[in-house]
Formats: structure tokens, C-alpha cells, sequence
């Protein structure tokens, strides 16, 4: 009932891989940015990574660099968090977000949002 539902999260060790997914019910998918973020209790929702409408160019937070890669498949309406080497820092409720304008690192540009889905990485 929700434009974005996450999926995929859980707990994992150290050094582990997850792959999130968020499916949209959004019309017209593939004309809108999308984007990760991650948020603990007590601090502010930070970026991630984000991808334009096409697929044509991505983006990452320097702390994520080289472990994640997000990518989307307009035909399913899917966007993806593959995420590789995982350490306890990783740990927060990550959050998908769609965006009509141009992509951004600033979570007041996305316009719709799903509820999250819960990382756990222990040490």
C-alpha cells in the first residue's frame, strides 16, 4: 500500500553481503532518481547511494565506496543495494527513496519514501 517496500535486510556477520531491494508502485518508474539511506536512532538520515532515472550514472558516500553498488531494472521497478564487506558501522535501518528532480546527496529532495528495512552486522 506503500510507492517504495524494502526488503532483504537481516542479520549478517562481519564481512558479510546483503542485497536490498525495493519494488515501487509508482507510475512511470524509470523517470524518477532513486536512492539508499541509512538512519540510527538518534542521528540524522544519511546518504548512501543514489542512481539517475536511467541507470546512467550512480553515486555513493565515500564510507560505502568500493563495497556497495546500487543498480535498478525500470522493467520491474526495482532498485538494489548490493552490499559487500560488511562492518558493524553498516549497521541502521536502510531506507529507498524516489526523486522526480535530479539526483541528490539531500534527503529533503526525494519525494517518496518506504519504511525501511532492518541491518544488523555483528562483530
Amino acid at each position: 500500500q506503500v510507492p517504495l517496500v524494502e526488503s532483504g535486510g537481516g542479520l549478517v556477520q562481519a564481512g558479510g553481503s546483503l542485497r536490498l531491494s525495493c519494488v515501487a508502485s509508482l507510475r512511470t518508474f524509470s523517470t524518477y532518481a532513486m536512492g539508499w539511506f541509512r538512519q540510527n536512532p538518534g542521528k540524522d538520515r544519511e546518504f548512501v547511494a543514489a542512481i539517475t532515472w536511467d541507470g546512467g550514472s550512480t553515486y555513493y558516500d565515500d564510507s560505502v565506496k568500493g563495497r556497495f553498488t546500487i543498480s535498478r531494472v525500470n522493467a520491474k521497478n526495482t532498485v538494489y543495494l548490493q552490499m559487500n564487506s560488511l562492518q558493524p558501522e553498516d549497521t541502521a535501518v536502510y531506507y529507498c527513496a524516489a526523486g522526480k528532480r535530479v539526483v541528490t546527496t539531500n534527503p529533503a529532495d526525494y519525494d517518496y519514501w518506504g519504511h525501511g528495512t532492518q541491518v544488523i552486522v555483528s562483530s
